[in-house]
């Protein structure tokens, strides 16, 4: 049983002014229709209007038993029956009739797709489609998408697919084409419904979802449903009503039925249902005929409960519908738009049922009706259900399910819904007299109601339960007097319960036949009140039980309800009132943010994306619950603290006034003072009294002992005071390590803000002229703690020395935290992204050679000893750039650190070719990198022409260090030729030639045998330079 709440979902209420009896009504597109109790005239009524004024009357061509109007195409579909046969027949631009022209136009199906008189003059006139069937139609459904058409026969289902063509601007021209056949043996379906591609059909205890689907390709498994003609069809006998049937036991008496269990399957499960579905393509566009295929979406079956109050034959399901909701801009009209979400509902006479569709299939809600309904009626924000003497209204969960399939942010810290697992409730039971059927449109609804005396089978089924009970109630008695308690033996519990089972109960005394002329019956139109009235009906009714009980369950789930409302209408687009709608639904967000500031349980989170929704900014919601609690005299609950430090930790709110400010220490103060290091060190309570707030760390420290967090914020604070006397304290404390902790634990001391917004602190301006050692070490413990990015950590360290005397683009404490951070790093891409970047302010250095006066924290040799990344520098680079070279000592630390990382393993030159272009070679810093690179990318012969010719003293150290293994050739290959040539030119007077010739034949000696040395030796050598080494070679050879 839901609860109900006595709200006012009805506004007014008026009777239709038909002339007789009414049989049959539905409604659509404005229009309400009635069907006569003879069953050959329809008329149609304004429900737009006041006193439903009359559109047209028209007649059938035979009794009407069913009649659906379709919003899309406007047209009326009904069966009929005529002289003991059953027809469907479409009735198309009715509204002609209303302009009492009275030629009607009789077709059959396809008669226009095919080539007509409609070609010709166009006639503006209603036509009756015929739409022939092999089998009698029992039951229809439009499409509200596409106003398809399916018909439901004993055997098989039918698709009729919609053409229009417009014939001129006025006048257009509906057809339909049958395209589909679904057969299902053993079903004869009492319902059908049809939306989207979904398909539903119902039994009187079973329901069955499929959804058709087109295929790009479809490879056929044995367990697969295709396309299968007819005559293969009949031949594999799948026409033939094979409905799987358990046999009954032959001791079982065959006044009792045996029913199946209650089954639930969902889904890829549905599959298994055992219903055997095929489908046989009609349609004209012949390439759709391999590409359509079925999925099984839900299977539902149920075994009737006869201690609920229904009788065997009360106990059958009603009112299947799918139901499909558009949510952004779609229009629920156009065949282009796909539904966000499709709900199916079904009903028993106790009990509702609704599932969602789409993505996953799962049961949404469950009705507990408080008595027997027979109708019910699903919409975006209400479910309708009539009973024999009550309009109930129910509220749904189909905005709730919507609002998560449209916004991806629901269910996190930004947004928030109320759940659709949140129980239903029931907003209204409004009291009619014989209700007999319910339809909806729009804001109308429409009840057919008939004060009927009670029938003869009526009579009969009282008496008979009458006759039941008391036979129950004696045997019961029998049982108690002799000592048997039947309730403790479920064999005589089903004894005493088979008389309720039997059919062939029989009534001996006859009831009085009913009074035919006590019949009286009304048609009234149900205008339902807004959304905002609504609305603001259940927040004032919500206010009441907050009054008695702030943390009711009843308040909450009213303000739930109202939210949802609202939510369905926006989705709805109802562009009438959007605005008003916009409004009222960040009050109802402000609302639940109030109820859950307050609770004290797991959903007190949702505090904070529902105040997020509202609007309010921080200090509106802090006025609002100092408020709140000042009246009720209570502690601030666990939900507004939770939004109040996610507020001030997440750094999207306001700064906050002074006496804002002052508030929130005082709220920290009672409820969690061990957070308020951390809200003090907030960039929006920086209008805090700084006096204030020592005493609260003061007090905070007093209770709990010191830390190192609750130590620096002292600092920090002081520092604000101006009392560098006591910062100075606070800060000796502890040691530098200890402090690099505290940063860790709260950032915001040293930097405030994120992404292209970092602006550094009073106190990191102070570490900054006093221990920029320290903060460089911090701000790389916060960027290896992932609690600063690389580039907030250079945007922190630019706007630090934006007023520094450097006028280079990156500041020596900005190099100095990539040097440090280099040596603390293990992330691949961050090593590459810093070696990249030092490489280049190294280069850009050397060439342009300004100087800052500011020293780097760490010298070329204490990277080298701490950095596996900085290699030592090879021997050839010291005689090339030794350390008294002739530059400025800044320079000559950059260089070195260029050099050390050009000698390590890790720097890829390749990356930093271009860097190069701006870094002449023409004196040996330069020369010295432009080789190191060239021998990193293998061009080792052009880099002995350089040194060669640049610094020949370093050609040997060069040769000894890089000509090795596989570059060993070229000390004869290249080195010798070279040596020689240039030696020869000089004529033999530079020393350093001469040199360095004698140490290449030492090797080149070692290396080849006799021969191949005799080879290299040039022809115009002086022989008495070359013969000892060639003695030397002959005597290795001997040895070896």
């Amino acid at each position: 049983m839901v609860h109900v709440y006595n709200c006012h979902p009805f506004a007014s209420q008026h009777i239709v002014p038909t002339e007789q009896e009414p049989g049959l009504v539905c409604c659509g597109g404005g229009a309400l229709f009635v069907v006569s109790a003879g069953g050959c005239k329809i008329e149609a009524y304004q429900m737009q209007e006041d006193q439903c004024p009359l559109i047209c009357r028209f007649s059938t061509m035979g009794t009407v038993l069913s009649i659906q109007h379709s919003q899309t195409g406007d047209y009326l579909v009904t069966i009929e029956e005529k002289n003991n046969a059953t027809y469907l027949r479409a009735y198309t631009n009715w509204r002609y009739q209303a302009a009492e022209k009275t030629r009607v136009g009789v077709r059959l199906l396809g008669h226009f797709l095919r080539g007509s008189s409609f070609r010709g003059a166009p006639k503006e006139q209603m036509e009756i489609i015929e739409i022939p069937l092999f089998e009698p139609p029992l039951c229809m459904a439009c499409c509200a998408q596409t106003g398809d058409l399916l018909v439901g026969c004993a055997k098989s289902l039918v698709v009729f697919s919609l053409k229009r063509q417009a014939l001129n601007e006025q006048l257009a021209v509906l057809d339909f084409e049958r395209v589909l056949i679904l057969h299902i043996p053993g079903w004869s379906p009492s319902q059908v419904a049809f939306c989207a591609g979904y398909v539903a059909l119902q039994m009187e205890l079973e329901v069955l979802v499929l959804k058709l689907q087109q295929l790009e390709k479809r490879y056929l498994c044995p367990g697969d449903h295709a396309l299968l003609p007819v005559d293969i069809m009949a031949a594999s006998g799948l026409v033939e009503d094979d409905v799987k049937k358990e046999p009954l036991s032959p001791h079982e008496p065959d006044d009792f039925f045996v029913f199946p269990k209650h089954l639930e399957l969902l889904g890829d499960d549905a599959k298994d249902c055992g219903i055997s579905v095929s489908l046989e393509w009609t349609g004209m566009e012949t390439e759709a005929k391999n590409n359509m295929g079925i999925t099984y979406v839900l299977y539902r079956r149920f075994a009737p409960d006869f201690f609920q109050g229904c009788s065997v034959e009360e106990t059958c399901l009603h009112s299947l519908q799918l139901h499909p909701m558009y949510t952004g801009n779609q229009d629920g009209t156009s065949d282009t738009k796909e539904p966000s979400c499709i709900f199916c509902f079904f009903s028993l006479p106790n009990a509702g049922y609704m599932y969602s569709l789409k993505s996953t299939v799962e049961l949404i809600s469950s009705y507990q009706y408080p008595e027997k309904t027979h109708h019910a009626v699903l919409c975006d924000q209400f479910l309708y259900a009539l009973t024999r003497n009550a309009l109930q209204c129910f509220s749904v969960r189909c905005s709730a399910v919507a609002a998560r399939a449209e916004d991806p942010y629901i269910d996190t810290t930004m947004k928030a819904c109320p759940p659709f697992t949140m129980e239903v409730c029931g907003l209204r039971i409004q009291l009619f007299i014989g209700l007999k059927s319910l339809c909806r449109d729009g804001n109308h609804i429409v009840l057919l109601t008939a004060a009927d005396v009670e029938s003869k089978e009526e009579t009969e089924r009282t008496a008979r339960r009458t006759i039941e009970s008391k036979e129950h109630k004696a045997l019961t008695g029998i049982f108690l007097a002799v000592g048997i308690e039947p309730s403790t033996s479920p064999a005589l519990e089903s004894f005493l319960s088979r008389s309720f089972l039997s059919r062939k109960t029989s009534v001996s005394s006859k009831p009085k036949e009913p009074n035919e002329s006590g019949h009286g019956w009304n048609l009234y139109v149900i205008n339902t009140v807004s959304t905002l009235q609504l609305y603001r009906e259940m927040v004032e009714y919500s206010k009441r039980y907050g009054q008695t009980s702030p943390l009711s369950h009843n308040c909450l789930h009213l303000l739930s309800e109202a939210h949802l409302l609202l939510r369905a209408a926006l989705l709805g687009q109802e562009t009438s009132d959007k605005v008003q709608l916009q409004e009222a639904f960040k009050e109802s967000c402000a609302h639940l943010g109030d109820c859950f500031s307050r609770l004290d349980k797991r959903d007190c989170h949702l505090a904070l994306p529902y105040y997020k929704m509202s609007g309010l900014s921080v200090t509106e919601v802090i006025q609002r619950n100092v408020a709140m609690c000042s009246s009720t005299v209570s502690d601030y609950g666990s939900g507004f603290l939770f939004f109040l430090k996610h507020s001030l930790y997440e750094e999207t709110m306001e700064e906050l006034s002074e006496e804002t400010a002052n508030t929130v220490l005082d709220i920290f103060s009672k409820a969690e003072p061990g957070q308020l290091p951390h809200v003090v060190s907030s960039l929006f309570m920086m209008k805090a009294n700084p006096g204030c707030v020592l005493a609260h760390l003061e007090q905070l420290e007093a209770s709990g002992g010191p830390s190192v967090t609750l130590t620096l914020c002292k600092a920090a604070h002081a520092l604000r005071l101006g009392d560098l006397q006591l910062y100075q304290q606070q800060m000796d404390r502890h040691a530098e390590m200890l402090q690099v902790y505290g940063f860790i634990d709260e950032p915001k001391l040293l930097l405030h803000g994120r992404g292209k917004a970092v602006v550094p602190t009073q106190l990191a301006q102070h570490l900054h002229d006093t221990q920029d050692g320290l903060l460089v070490a911090a701000v790389v413990a916060l960027h290896e703690n992932s609690k600063v990015k690389l580039e907030e950590a250079d945007l922190f360290f630019q706007e630090l020395c934006k007023d520094s005397v450097e006028t280079q683009s990156s500041p020596q404490l900005l190099v100095d935290f990539w040097e440090a951070l280099l040596v603390a790093s293990s992330q691949e891409a961050i090593i590459h992204e810093l070696l990249f970047r030092l490489t280049s302010v190294y280069i850009d250095r050397i060439t342009r050679r300004d100087c800052s006066g500011i020293k780097a924290l760490k010298t070329a040799e204490d990277l080298i000893n701490s950095c596996s990344h900085y290699g030592l520098l090879f021997p050839w680079v010291s005689i090339l750039t030794p350390t008294h070279f002739n530059i400025i000592h800044d320079h000559q630390e950059d260089l070195q650190k260029l050099q050390s990382l050009l000698c390590g393993p890790t720097l890829d030159v390749s990356s930093i070719l271009p860097l190069l272009e701006q870094l002449p070679d023409t004196d040996n810093a330069g020369l010295s990198v432009h080789v190191l690179c060239a021998t990193k990318l293998g061009q080792h012969e052009s880099s002995i022409e350089w040194l060669l010719d640049r610094c020949p003293q370093a050609i040997i150290p060069y040769a000894n260090h890089e000509l090795q293994n596989d570059k060993l050739a070229l000390w004869w290959q290249k080195l010798f030729p070279e040596l020689c040539e240039r030696t020869r030119v000089s004529s033999g007077e530079n020393s350093i030639l001469l040199a360095a010739l004698r140490e290449t034949l030492v090797v080149v000696a070692m290396e080849l045998n006799p021969l191949e040395f005799l080879d290299l030796l040039p022809n115009d050598g002086t022989a008495h330079f070359f013969l000892p080494h060639l003695l030397e070679c002959s005597q290795k050879n001997l040895l070896t």
